[in-house]
């Protein structure tokens, strides 16, 4: 396969015209470094919230790490992994019709497929290389059929698509590197036009893009996919989107934290340890009390099923968000992000606040039990109003002599509210999760007014000041 290059001549001269004919569509007097993502999509995209990331490619069956194998490996694995790899990577149990349901009901809004990653594979039938989805035994579009599954839940679509190709670097002779300047598409026009035609598949051969997540330098593709789809919005690439971590403090406008639930992007059959499923919702409610969206990934096994302990995580993710998901869309952070234990999020275009409770399991908040919160940063009107999401306050079960109704006061030191988690949401009444107070037409004490010219605080005590 190495040595074909007269097999590919004629493809990627194509290639180069299409690319020249991109360039030429961007008018004599727009500079490609003008476009960006549209105002109101970013604001769109913030609604959001809540996205699933898929990694999953043909070396999933060797539960490796994705794509990075290649680096430093030698010819004989090289060839073996781009020539004998794909003959058996046949996934006869992929229904992404049953990801798409399930993630519909954990909340999630959009969905970022690993089109290709830096293997250079391609989960769809592309023109561009033989290197894909159509020579395995599989053959179907993979791409297509998860666009079309997740949309038919409502769920906006959208794609990973990595710059580096190895497949493309071997091809040519060129040691395979990541994150090396060398390597990098504007060093090698072949490349860049290679990758411009991928690009240019995806978005004319699907429809309407909600996301495009550039994992590498994206100078010459996301101007294409604007130019292509205007009102896509490109993540990695353009805006913020911390990997593995959740920052300290919120980041200024739109931005989106990328973690797996286990250690491994791809499918990890052994030696893999996952978050819990309070350690996911964590990372939601943080993020989100942050101004950002949580991008929560998941790795197929090899035959197209989930595992086990991931479609577990989403479950138990939503069930929490069937009680409390209006808490997590269309909102914007508080004043703060937190007092402590308790993190708020603020509806966009309602006078709502959202305190969320979220302690640590081992001192979680007891089914029956009323517990005293005092919110330092919250100052109560004469129309407030105060409820637990999910519950009437009238009824505890098994109890009628208790009536579980919240109550709030405003005391000098802050808003007291008291409150009874009343809901039964496992038989043992053993709920770790959060518990999510909603606060109508409630304004911010004074005191916790951010200072404009005053430095930010690191989240500690009373949390740190929303952008």
């Amino acid at each position: 396969m190495r040595h074909r290059a007269q097999r590919f001549f004629l493809a990627h001269l194509a290639i180069a015209i299409c690319v020249a004919g991109s360039a030429a569509l961007l008018g004599a007097g727009e500079s490609p470094s003008a476009r960006t993502n549209r105002t109101a999509r970013l604001e769109w995209f913030r609604d959001q919230g809540f996205g699933l990331f898929i990694h999953w490619s043909h070396d999933s069956q060797l539960g490796s790490v994705i794509s990075h194998s290649m680096v430093g490996a030698d010819e004989d694995y090289l060839r073996r992994f781009v020539e004998d790899l794909p003959r058996t990577f046949n996934p006869r149990k992929f229904n992404p019709h049953d990801w798409a349901a399930l993630a519909k009901l954990a909340g999630i809004r959009y969905v970022v497929f690993t089109a290709k990653h830096h293997s250079g594979f391609c989960m769809w039938p592309t023109a561009t290389t033989d290197f894909g989805i159509r020579n395995t035994p599989f053959r179907r579009d993979i791409v297509g059929e998860v666009i079309e599954a997740f949309r038919a839940q409502g769920i906006v679509p959208g794609l990973y698509f990595s710059p580096d190709d190895f497949w493309w670097l071997w091809r040519h002779g060129v040691p395979i590197q990541r994150g090396q300047a060398e390597v990098q598409p504007r060093h090698h026009p072949g490349l860049m036009a290679h990758d411009q035609a991928q690009v240019r598949e995806l978005l004319t051969r699907y429809g309407e893009i909600g996301v495009l997540f550039f994992d590498g330098e994206a100078e010459g593709l996301r101007d294409l996919a604007w130019e292509l789809q205007p009102d896509v919005v490109v993540t990695r690439g353009a805006i913020e989107t911390p990997e593995q971590f959740i920052p300290g403090q919120p980041l200024e406008g739109a931005w989106e934290a990328c973690l797996t639930m286990g250690t491994q992007w791809q499918y990890k059959p052994a030696n893999e340890s996952y978050k819990s499923g309070w350690e996911c919702l964590s990372l939601l409610i943080e993020t989100r009390a942050k101004g950002g969206n949580l991008l929560l990934n998941v790795g197929p096994k090899p035959d197209g099923d989930l595992p086990i302990e991931q479609e577990e995580r989403l479950r138990e993710i939503a069930l929490w968000m069937f009680v409390n998901g209006e808490c997590i869309h269309g909102v914007r952070p508080w004043i703060v992000t937190n007092e402590k234990e308790i993190w708020f999020t603020r509806k966009r275009d309602a006078d709502i606040l959202y305190a969320i409770v979220k302690l640590p399991p081992s001192a979680r908040w007891k089914y029956g039990e009323w517990k005293e919160l005092v919110l330092q940063s919250v100052q109560a009107t004469d129309q407030t109003r105060v409820r637990v999401l999910g519950q009437s306050g009238r009824v505890l079960e098994y109890k009628p002599a208790v009536v579980p109704q919240t109550t709030w006061r405003q005391e000098a030191d802050g808003l007291h509210i008291r409150a009874m988690r009343a809901q039964r949401l496992y038989n043992d009444h053993a709920w770790p999760n959060p518990v999510v107070l909603e606060l109508s037409c409630v304004r911010p004490a004074e005191r916790f007014l951010p200072v404009p010219s005053g430095p930010a605080r690191k989240d500690a005590g009373k949390g740190a000041p929303a952008p």
